[in-house]
Parts: C-alpha cells; sequence; structure tokens
C-alpha cells in the first residue's frame, strides 16, 4: 500500500497560531508513517456563485489537494463558541460540486478534528459544531478520539512557542488512531 496522505487545514490563518502550532507538533508525530501536508488557503475568496463556475484558480487547487489526500486532519480555534469563518468559507467552497458531472470532495472523505485555545474551554463547542457541518456534507469523521485542548499558554515557553506538556500524549493518541482511521478506510477502497 502506498504512504498516505493527510491534509492538514488549520482554521487560523494566523502566522503564529496555536493551531498552526498544533499541527506541525502532529506533523512531527505522524513523520515517516504518512505524508502531511498544511494546506494553504489564505488565497481563497469568499464564497460567490457569481464566480463558482468556472471556479478560481485557488479554488481548483485546493479542491485537488483535497481529493487527493486519504484523509482531512482540521486544527482549528474557537471564536465566539464557533468555528472560524475563514474555515467556514473553505468548507462552503469544498461542499460544491466543481462541475454537473463531479461530486463534492468531502464525500466520505475521513477527517480528524483537534484544537487548541487560550481560554477555559479548549475547542469543544467549536469541534462539535464542525462535526455536524461535516456530517450533513457526509464526511467521515473520526469522533473518538478527539483533542480540545484549552489554557494554550499554559502549554508555551517564555516566547509564546507551544510546547505541549501535558497534552502531547494525547495528541500522539490521536494521531495513532487517526492513521489506523484512515488505514482502515483505505483498505475498503
Amino acid at each position: 500500500m502506498s504512504q498516505l496522505k493527510i491534509i492538514a487545514i488549520v482554521g487560523s490563518l494566523r502566522k503564529e497560531s496555536y493551531n498552526l502550532q498544533l499541527a506541525l507538533a502532529a506533523k512531527d508525530i505522524v513523520d515517516t508513517r504518512a505524508s502531511f501536508e498544511l494546506l494553504d488557503y489564505a488565497d481563497v475568496p469568499l464564497l460567490n456563485q457569481e464566480i463558482e463556475f468556472p471556479a478560481p484558480a485557488s479554488v481548483r487547487r485546493v479542491r485537488d489537494a483535497v481529493k487527493s489526500a486519504n484523509g482531512i486532519w482540521i486544527f482549528t480555534p474557537e471564536y465566539n463558541h464557533s468555528y472560524p469563518g475563514v474555515l467556514k468559507n473553505l468548507i462552503d467552497w469544498l461542499s460544491r460540486p466543481a462541475s454537473k458531472e463531479e461530486r463534492q470532495v468531502l464525500i466520505r472523505k475521513p477527517v480528524a478534528i483537534s484544537g487548541i485555545s487560550p481560554g477555559m474551554g479548549g475547542t469543544v463547542t467549536a469541534q462539535d459544531l464542525l462535526a455536524m457541518l461535516l456530517s450533513m456534507l457526509n464526511a467521515d469523521i473520526m469522533n473518538v478520539p478527539r483533542l480540545a485542548i484549552p489554557n494554550a499558554a499554559q502549554q508555551t515557553d517564555e516566547n509564546g512557542k507551544l510546547k505541549l506538556t501535558t497534552s502531547m500524549p494525547y495528541l500522539e493518541k490521536q494521531a495513532d488512531a487517526f492513521l489506523s482511521f484512515l488505514e482502515s478506510r483505505s483498505a475498503k477502497i
């Protein structure tokens, strides 16, 4: 079997976001067991049916990346008890078929969800709402285990870099579970 390919989607576009740092930690854990690529979608425009067909090049690029992956791992912050608007916009584009002959790329696509937040609640509400949205789009969500890390500042160094002092074992457990989840689905194809 060829190497598994994971596309990581970070719900924050901030260059040093905790969720980007969490995604990079996950990449280090997965390392040689799977290809792990961060999806760059900062150039994806707001969904507008006036420009839907043909889709902008940036939209075609992210659709192709997701389509070619064995699975998606989303790392999301929580904004006002929900997921960020940039993430919703990306999912809206991914939920639209590229043409009348094609289906949208999220159907049956395996998805894992993680998140870290400076607040006490972690990203539980955002993850639940995201799982509900993705479920409605017929994605294949790995609901257990999910990882919602609260109080991010307690797991950073003096420069604000994420260290995951107490959460690393949970990220490792989720990574192992997601790889098994992907392998079980890839074997069915």
